[in-house]
């Protein structure tokens, strides 16, 4: 039987606002902060918000319109690039403890490290070792963190959400008997890791309400309402995990896909509607090209205008392999008809290509135009290539000037946001 292991989950504190701040050689604690594109008017959201501003009762991605006026604070145009370099320099602390194998990074501000082995080589228990690096965390960067410990993946998560924001340290403490004797009437329910809303309101209708009613339930029920789900959602009710870092960093996914998606910058008739969607396809389609992948299939999922009507979607197989724009893009304008509603404005698009496999298993009918195939292949290499050397508006289409395109703004994004 494998020895109990010991494991960190470390969050850093409204990253962006904290990253903000620090550039301003203020405190995110003592700071009214909000991260924010103010170009984009009062309904812009705000990324994060600082936790002083937390403290007054701010939520973070709110609209700033929704920011009482009485509260006086600094706004800052969100800056991924920023953002990635201390997310890299905060990794560079985490190696000067920990070998690249036991770490994993979950998001930009957030990494779980199975510190099990490394206490007895640091002879310190596993608050006073995850206490010093946050420390050094705040010393080079002046950016706060949290932490939880537990003695699976799961109940370090559920310590740094749940148990560290009771604890005058920032750092929760968690084996199955302390989850059991604090947690198991926790609520609401969807504080606990994957429990969503939509899970959350599944349980109610069956009056369970904490994982105390999970752990008691029929596994019968949960396994009918949940199916195969429902082994998940009863081992975390003990707090049991049996997800390892070892699987983590062994785990290989059986399918593959590459997707964009957008939420444009304001409401889009159809037509407008349209350019964008072939600007993504295209994009998209380069992004294949650099990975030296290939697509099957396409799914393209619309959303509209504050929800006034349900998103929209659906998928089409290929009959053919191919990463070649001109030959996707007859899929893809079908499929964009087909599902888009054209008489409501839209104002979420995404795309996804799928049964991405190997170029080499690329694929074609017999009645395709090798001769054009590859006269299209080559000129796309030639513009990916100077697009890496130059930037991505190096070289722009026709389209990409129309009214209401944003190839040209979103290339200089990070993320969806401002890349500087």
């Amino acid at each position: 039987m494998e020895k109990s292991r010991t494991y960190f989950c470390i969050d850093m504190k409204s990253f962006f606002a904290s990253v903000e701040c620090a550039e301003r050689g203020m405190s995110s604690l003592d700071t009214n902060l909000v991260v924010a594109d103010k170009e984009r008017g009062s309904g812009a959201l705000c990324l994060a918000v600082s936790p002083k501003m937390k403290a007054l009762g701010v939520k973070n991605r709110c609209r700033l319109f929704e920011i009482p006026e009485s509260i006086k604070y600094i706004t800052a145009k969100p800056r991924m690039k920023k953002y990635i370099e201390y997310a890299a320099d905060i990794y560079d602390i985490y190696l000067d403890y920990f070998s690249p194998e036991d770490i994993h990074v979950y998001s930009i501000d957030e990494a779980f490290i199975d510190a099990t082995d490394y206490l007895k080589c640091y002879k310190k228990g596993a608050e006073e070792l995850v206490k010093e690096i946050i420390c050094k965390i705040y010393s080079e960067k002046r950016v706060p963190a949290t932490a939880g410990i537990g003695s699976n993946l799961y109940l370090a998560k559920v310590a740094l959400d749940i148990t560290a924001k009771n604890s005058s340290s920032h750092i929760g403490i968690l084996d199955e008997r302390e989850y059991i004797k604090t947690l198991w009437r926790h609520r609401p329910i969807t504080d606990f890791w994957q429990i969503s809303k939509a899970i959350s309101g599944r349980l109610a209708r069956r009056g369970i309400y904490d994982m105390k009613g999970i752990a008691e339930c029929s596994p019968d029920i949960l396994y009918r309402i949940f199916g195969i789900n429902a082994e998940l959602l009863i081992d975390h009710a003990f707090g049991r995990e049996t997800c390892t870092m070892r699987d983590i960093k062994n785990y290989r996914s059986k399918s593959r896909s590459v997707s964009s998606s957008q939420i444009l910058f304001e409401d889009y008739p159809f037509d407008k509607a349209n350019t964008v969607f072939s600007e993504m396809v295209l994009n998209t389609c380069y992004e294949l090209k650099r990975r030296h992948l290939i697509a099957g299939g396409i799914s393209v999922g619309v959303g509209y205008s504050k929800d006034i009507i349900s998103s929209t979607g659906g998928s089409v197989s290929m009959t053919v392999r191919t990463n070649v724009y001109s030959v996707i893009k007859k899929y893809a304008d079908e499929l964009f008809l087909k599902v888009a509603d054209k008489s409501h404005p839209i104002r979420r698009i995404s795309v996804c290509f799928n049964r991405v496999a190997d170029e080499c298993f690329e694929g074609y009918d017999l009645f395709t135009d090798f001769g054009q195939i590859n006269k299209e292949k080559a000129a796309d290499n030639a513009v990916l290539e100077i697009k890496d050397k130059f930037g991505k508006n190096a070289v722009l289409r026709c389209t990409d000037f129309l009214d209401g395109a944003t190839a040209i703004k979103r290339n200089t994004l990070i993320g969806g946001h401002n890349g500087e």
